[in-house]
């Protein structure tokens, strides 16, 4: 089958999950419901858990139940020394451009976000397109609907010639659903959300050579799930 389009999620997914940046965007979010939501420390852990998992986003729950504006949540949560998390790593860069296909950048953060990230990773020349949160409104991954937008604005691609790169079970699930060939990222245990999975994203031709070119691995084997 012909893979003509790559999707990858940006945070946690393109750089190492232990450089400690999520960590500190979520420490954020919180400091955004105590400052400008006006929440108490207490209430915070539970009512974002709640929202996650009702609304898809913290985000998108803040604003349907407390009003916010999702620019003010955005740059808040965001306002981040990116240098003192990420670096670049040519070798990624080098893997990125190796592949011909269109790469999308597919994020529930925003462009701005992306933008600062790829910058700093030096892969912003790597990826031509970048779906963000706002792109999505008012939806966001793992919502079908937001996969709907994301192909729309990537030219439309038949879902089954599209491969998601992410690390979210939920995203991967909700695009093999609908016909992607979906790679985790940041943990190997095999999982019926997603069809394989890597360690970290310089593994990725592990998987994606043979994928491009029509063969499975061995590896890919045992981790698929049917």
């Amino acid at each position: 089958m012909p893979y003509t389009m790559l999707f990858f999620d940006l945070d946690d997914t393109l750089y190492p999950r232990d450089c400690g940046l999520w960590p500190a965007i979520y420490e954020r979010i919180s400091l955004y419901m105590h400052e400008r939501v006006g929440l108490p420390w207490e209430l915070i852990p539970p009512l974002r858990k709640r929202l996650f998992q009702q609304y898809g986003t913290t985000m998108r729950g803040l604003v349907v139940e407390y009003g916010i504006d999702e620019q003010d949540y955005l740059a808040f949560v965001h306002d981040l020394p990116l240098q003192n998390f990420i670096q670049p790593d040519p070798a990624i860069r080098a893997m990125l451009k190796r592949y011909s296909q269109p790469k999308a950048i597919f994020t529930n953060a925003d462009r701005n976000h992306a933008r600062r990230v790829l910058r700093m990773l030096d892969l912003e020349d790597s990826f031509d397109f970048i779906i963000d949160i706002l792109d999505m409104s008012p939806y966001c991954k793992p919502m079908p609907e937001a996969f709907g937008i994301a192909l729309h604005k990537t030219g439309n691609p038949d879902p089954v010639n599209c491969v998601l790169i992410d690390d979210m079970p939920a995203n991967l699930a909700t695009a093999r659903w609908l016909g992607f060939y979906t790679i985790r990222v940041g943990d190997v245990t095999p999982g019926s959300q997603y069809h394989t999975a890597i360690l970290k994203l310089s593994d990725l031709p592990s998987i994606l050579d043979n994928l491009l070119d029509g063969k499975s691995s061995s590896v890919h084997l045992a981790l698929q799930q049917e």
